[in-house]
Formats: structure tokens, sequence, C-alpha cells
């Protein structure tokens, strides 16, 4: 893991960014819907900082922000999708209701 990465919102953006030596190097975006609800559609990650934890270190800022407000996410985006597989964790703010939808229209 990349131990200088810190990550941070900027909510004029919707978006929360990580930085590495105060560059950023990647981010995650989002929409903000109805009340409280954050859809994840888009990560990017810099390159030469792929494989270093510099993502984990961006979502789990994120999901942290949310989960501190009351909020919930609809993971839209196959990163957050992928690393909330890896941290069941943070089910508790992932919008069930709204998941089940989308998964109904999919069928």
């Amino acid at each position: 893991m990349d131990t200088k990465a810190r990550a941070r919102h900027d909510p004029d953006n919707s978006r929360y960014v990580v930085e590495v030596d105060g560059e950023i190097v990647g981010y995650t975006e989002y929409h903000l819907r109805g009340p409280g609800i954050h859809f994840f559609y888009h990560t990017e990650i810099a390159e030469e900082y792929e494989g270093r934890g510099v993502g984990s270190v961006l979502v789990r800022f994120a999901l942290d922000d949310v989960r501190s407000k009351g909020q919930t996410i609809v993971p839209l985006c196959p990163f957050v999708a992928a690393w909330l597989g890896r941290h069941p964790e943070y089910n508790d703010i992932v919008n069930q209701r709204i998941m089940e939808r989308l998964v109904a229209q999919e069928e």
C-alpha cells in the first residue's frame, strides 16, 4: 500500500480524489440523487499507481464519508463494486432497494 496516499472529498466536482505528494493520482465520481443516495459510476487511478493500494485508500475514504453522513451508495462502477465484494463490512451502506430494482431490470 502506498502510505503517502491521502483522499479527500471534492464536492464541487461530485467526486472523491486521492493524492500522493499533493498530486491527484485518482478519483471516483458519483451522482447524488434523492435523499443522500450516491451513485458511484466511475473510478480512475493513474497507471503508475495501480496495484499499490491507492484505489483502496480512495474507496474506503469515500464510503466512510458517506457512512458518516448516514447516506447510502449504489455501486455502478465496477471498481467500487469489486472493492465492496472484498469488504462486506460496507454492505450496510449499499442501497439494497435500488440494487434489487436494477437486478430485476436486467432479468
